[in-house]
């Protein structure tokens, strides 16, 4: 992982503190995509995402482009590449589509406050070592930790 997504601090802007209450019913519908299907959104993945995707995120999470790059392992030069070519490579949409999952699935524990989940992703917490869910889900397997969760928090599970 390159030093700027180490050192990229990741919280909510001010935009995203005022996000009114949003519902994703499908999976990548932060995204933009049309279609929650896994077969479609594995093709879609496979293709590459279109730059816009990133964007359409932003704008739903309020979430700042430089903070989801660096969630994504994604530096300056490269976005900067990707925005011009106007497509994700596959593992980068893959990354991509893996915040976009975590961060419906938290709008949808707090039943839409989209304020209150992207606070809830971007402040520490105990059961992650302090770490912010979203900055612990630059991994595959930190992703999963994050689920679990939001799992134990949605089930009232002490955590």
């Amino acid at each position: 992982m390159s030093d700027y997504a180490i050192s990229m601090p990741i919280g909510p802007s001010p935009q995203a503190l005022r996000r009114p209450m949003a519902r994703f019913r499908k999976r990548g519908a932060s995204l933009g995509l049309s279609s929650g299907n896994k077969v479609e959104l594995l093709r879609q993945v496979q293709h590459g995402f279109p730059f816009e995707t990133l964007l359409r995120l932003e704008e739903n999470s309020g979430l700042p482009v430089a903070a989801l790059a660096a969630v994504m392992g994604i530096p300056e030069r490269t976005l900067a590449r990707r925005k011009a070519a106007g497509k994700f490579e596959p593992a980068e949409s893959e990354r991509l589509l893996r915040i976009a999952i975590l961060f419906e699935q938290c709008v949808e524990l707090f039943e839409g406050d989209v304020t209150a989940a992207v606070r809830w992703l971007t402040t520490g917490k105990k059961a992650l070592n302090d770490e912010a869910p979203l900055s612990y889900a630059r991994t595959e397997l930190g992703a999963r930790e994050v689920e679990d969760l939001i799992g134990r928090v949605e089930h009232g599970v002490f955590s």
